[in-house]
């Protein structure tokens, strides 16, 4: 396995203004990780999101770091049209190609919004969710691009709704970007859910977060609760509470060699949170 990290990570540095998505790539190559993934582009002003790609290509190859994944939203469920939705994905993954990137994750759905939630759940949502998935995967697939779903959102989180989504499109260009922390979410054992899900893994997020027991207060700041109501924080990775090592195990298992971002969600500062994380997972690897 590789090592790389999602922009996402350093969203509090990114915000600030001390880099832009351009200048933190050559950071995160000094840092020592094999790859960079990006969430969304943010062109600075001015720039089209094209030619904005083009520059992240022409860096990439500059400073010799791949952009091992393009990750965006979607929506198929609460859209103006399915084909409007699936187009704009067809345009993401023309992105995609531009950036050298060889995957990218769409969300599928939050779920049914207002009136439409009632007496609706997952199995009504799926055939839409297929359909819309199978459409952007065939068009990726011309280009050379992988496609794939991750677990989050609460919605299409657990491991079974993505099983069933993955299988329902059964196309060997979609599968799963597991995230082995997000599963804590929806109140799932990682290890667990990462075994079942792994003979379709595309891309893997190294994610940990620290958890507290619903029965406990509340924590406060920094704190969000999951479905079943448990109380979770990012943490770094090594960290919390995650089975980091066992998850990758589990994959590696399966015969999973690519990349592993590391996404930080947590409270300490970024760049301390990321050398520390990196060689946390290093060290995982390396024992595998």
């Amino acid at each position: 396995m590789k090592t790389c990290v999602s922009s996402y990570s350093f969203n509090n540095l990114l915000r600030s203004g001390e880099y832009d998505q351009l200048s933190l790539m050559k950071k995160v190559k000094d840092m020592g990780f094999d790859a960079i993934e990006f969430t969304d582009l943010n062109p600075p002003k001015g720039i089209g999101i094209e030619d904005f790609a083009k520059q992240i290509r022409e860096e990439s190859e500059k400073i010799n770091l791949p952009v091992a994944n393009y990750t965006i939203g979607g929506e198929f469920l609460n859209c103006e049209s399915l084909d409007a939705e699936v187009e704009r994905l067809h345009r993401c993954v023309d992105i995609a190609q531009i950036l050298g990137a060889s995957g990218m994750r769409h969300d599928a759905t939050g779920g049914f919004k207002g009136v439409d939630r009632t007496y609706k759940g997952f199995d009504q949502a799926l055939r839409v969710l297929v359909e819309g998935c199978r459409r952007v995967t065939d068009y990726a697939t011309e280009k050379g691009i992988v496609t794939m779903v991750e677990n989050h959102g609460f919605f299409c989180q657990d491991s079974l709704r993505v099983e069933s989504l993955v299988t329902g499109v059964g196309k060997e260009n979609f599968g799963v970007l597991l995230d082995m922390g997000n599963f804590l979410c929806v109140d799932e054992a990682p290890e667990l859910a990462c075994s079942l899900l792994a003979p379709f893994v595309k891309h893997v997020h190294c994610k940990d977060f620290h958890v507290k027991s619903g029965n406990e207060p509340n924590p406060g700041e920094g704190f969000f609760m999951s479905r079943g109501g448990n109380y979770l924080r990012g943490a770094i990775v090594g960290h919390g509470n995650v089975p980091v090592k066992q998850c990758l195990a589990v994959v590696a298992r399966e015969g999973y060699k690519g990349y592993v971002s590391i996404e930080f969600e947590g409270m300490e500062e970024n760049i301390k949170a990321m050398e520390i994380g990196l060689d946390n997972l290093k060290s995982y690897i390396d024992s595998l």
